[in-house]
């Protein structure tokens, strides 16, 4: 049963090669890891609720939630994070609970969570119809008035990184820009090995649609690193409590911002389940 591929094998072998587990605790991941703690916070229901995180990694975000006192289920594809996740919970006094799982066929019964935390299905899945079902089993699984929170790659995210670094110049990944401007489908060049396996990068309005499409509420969409990052010291500046300060006020103040989220990485949509019709 456990052999069974759960994702396309060059994701697998991508993450496999990668270490997710220090991805969050080194440069540009340490303030992704505290910026998303935050943007989730603003949608965590106050008292102990069940919290499904979909794509979760290595659990640092469903250790954080348990610690929280939250009832948390990690569903993951990668066998190798299953491994480090059920290390982590082991060591809690709050378990989560860990399952090898994918987005598209969800072991839990209709309306079981209060929050869902989408993570790499959206960005990992080229397919619309795979990213519709994933919506859809989101959906299914989450109660009336649950929220999901789903986490998108921006398809001006390559071409910033390019252009702030150079790597715009070299034909292939200018190729693998244009593909992803043109048309959201991401696939590294292969002499870029280290850049993400195949993916799925969104423009913001359709990241919208895609949820509205399956009947549920808009709520807002924000932006994870914002234009911070662009700041051409911004490592440094983020180890200075004052100039720190004002990069993540900035990013505040411009979260929300229509027009400025395709200059943030990342961004994160929130939705709502209500029960429409009396369904």
């Amino acid at each position: 049963m456990k052999s069974k591929q759960l994702i396309s094998r060059n994701i697998e072998v991508f993450y496999n090669k990668a270490s997710e587990e220090t991805r969050l605790e080194k440069g540009m991941g340490v303030f992704e890891f505290e910026r998303i703690k935050s943007l989730i916070e603003k949608y965590i229901p106050a008292t102990s609720s069940k919290i499904i995180d979909i794509g979760g990694g290595t659990g640092k975000y469903s250790e954080w939630l348990a610690k929280k006192g939250h009832q948390v289920y990690l569903v993951e594809p990668v066998s190798k994070h299953i491994r480090i996740a059920e290390n982590r919970t082991n060591k809690l006094k709050n378990k989560f609970s860990v399952q090898l799982g994918e987005s598209r066929k969800l072991e839990f019964p209709n309306n079981f969570a209060d929050l869902i935390i989408l993570h790499g299905p959206l960005y990992h899945l080229q397919k619309k119809e795979d990213r519709d079902l994933s919506i859809k089993e989101a959906k299914r699984v989450l109660k009336n008035d649950g929220i999901i929170l789903g986490f998108a790659i921006n398809y001006t995210a390559s071409t910033l990184v390019g252009l702030l670094n150079g790597l715009i110049h070299k034909k292939t990944f200018f190729e693998m820009c244009k593909d992803e401007l043109t048309t959201g489908i991401h696939n590294p060049p292969s002499n870029f090995p280290w850049l993400l396996a195949e993916g799925y990068y969104h423009k913001p309005e359709q990241l919208k649609e895609e949820f509205i499409n399956q009947e549920l509420t808009y709520l807002n969409t924000y932006a994870v690193e914002g234009m911070a990052w662009l700041d051409k010291d911004y490592f440094s500046n983020m180890l200075n409590d004052t100039k720190k300060e004002t990069l993540i006020e900035l990013t505040k103040v411009t979260e929300n911002d229509s027009y400025l989220l395709p200059f943030s990485p990342h961004m994160m949509i929130a939705v709502k389940k209500q029960n429409r019709y009396g369904k």
